[in-house]
């Protein structure tokens, strides 16, 4: 068998050959950077369920503001979060800065903006991020209008967005709301799982702590349609002399389920499986066993240990059926009163951790979740 290396990426967060189903977010989000200070894309907020593609659109995003000669900065919601964006940008004012000094030869870029480069070169502890982020607008804005080039903006992406942090963010989205008034080149994008954002977004006795938030675009990432997964699945196998036995096309489409992070799962194990350049069925079956067994590693298990006791015997109430679940049954199977099981149907509605599938039916949102609860659950 040929050494080829497998071009799927079975790897949370890491960006896919493909990117199954998300063109529109993308290009609506390349738009925006176009369309100036205020458009709307610019701040977007994603959520979804583990393994549904957040990290990787906003890695989409990065790709998109880079090629529009945009700085970009990453960071993860952790704690200090804010200090290590300061740090960041910092960095960027110092490169920056060295760099247009050099090629405006006979341009007084030492004091720009009234900002002395001895200054800019002595980091002031004291300094907040809305003060080097006002820097470094400053300095860019005098840098594209030296140079007659198009406005350079910065984008931030922040994930693993966590009501945890809420102090932090109520921080930051001041800082950001503060730089949208005044019309800087900024954007925004963040995500995060849905429990741990929706606290974010309700209300606090009226006022809701993280404005910013609220009113950002929300981009709430679900399935794909099967002809995107199908692409996903065939393009990057396109030019490398692999061909399809039609019947494994289509049951690796039925496999995946719609669900991005399978995709990769799937496409990575029947790439291994396969039978010389070809892919077969039984490569489908084989790669799509071992992509069910790491999916309840990576997503399943992660998704139910971020769950209530209650919330985790809803679920596996529902794993008793083969479809979709009533909700009396659910309720019979607790020994609760409807409207006390109607509380945590809720609950995991928000946390799309299942779905409403017709009046007094919910089933579940994430792929092959009922098989995992039947093994792990329902079999002790």
């Amino acid at each position: 068998m040929n050494r080829v290396p497998n071009p799927f990426k079975a790897t949370l967060g890491a960006s896919p050959p493909f990117l199954a189903g998300r063109e529109q977010e993308v290009a609506d989000f390349t738009d925006a950077l176009f369309d100036g200070p205020g458009a709307h894309e610019r701040i977007s907020l994603i959520t979804g369920p583990r393994g549904v593609g957040k990290t990787v659109l906003l890695n989409a995003f990065q790709d998109a503001a880079r090629a529009e000669s945009w700085w970009v900065v990453s960071e993860t919601a952790t704690s200090g979060f804010t200090q290590r964006l300061q740090d960041a940008v910092y960095r960027i004012i110092h490169t920056h800065f060295r760099t247009h000094e050099k090629r405006l030869t006979g341009l007084s870029i030492a004091s720009l903006g009234g900002v002395q480069f001895a200054e800019a070169e002595s980091y002031r502890p004291e300094m907040t991020l809305r003060d080097v982020l006002s820097e470094f607008f400053t300095l860019q804005e005098h840098i594209d209008s030296l140079v007659g080039q198009p406005p350079v903006g910065l984008l931030i992406t922040l994930d693993e967005l966590h009501f945890n942090r809420k102090d932090e963010l109520i921080d930051f989205g001041a800082t950001i709301q503060h730089l949208v008034r005044e019309n800087r080149e900024i954007a925004v994008t963040m995500a995060g799982i849905p429990q741990s954002v929706k606290p974010l977004l309700a209300s606090d006795s009226g006022q809701n702590p993280v404005t910013f938030l609220r009113r950002a675009n929300k981009i709430e990432l679900g399935l794909v349609p099967d002809s995107a997964v199908r692409t996903a699945l065939l393009s990057p196998l396109a030019d490398l002399g692999f061909e399809w036995e039609q019947a494994a096309v289509d049951l690796a489409v039925e496999m995946c389920g719609g669900y991005p992070f399978m995709i990769q799962l799937v496409g990575q194990y029947l790439f291994r499986a396969r039978e010389g350049s070809k892919i077969t069925v039984a490569s489908v079956e084989a790669g799509a066993d071992r992509a069910r067994k790491r999916l309840g590693e990576l997503v399943h298990e992660p998704s139910l240990a971020d769950l209530s006791a209650q919330d985790r015997a809803f679920l596996a109430a529902m794993a008793h059926d083969d479809g979709a679940s009533k909700m009396a049954d659910i309720a019979q199977r607790l020994g609760v009163d409807p409207q006390y099981a109607g509380t945590y149907r809720r609950r995991l509605i928000d946390a799309e951790m299942i779905t409403t599938a017709g009046y007094g039916y919910v089933d579940f949102s994430l792929p092959y979740m009922r098989e995992y609860l039947r093994q792990h659950y329902l079999s002790n």
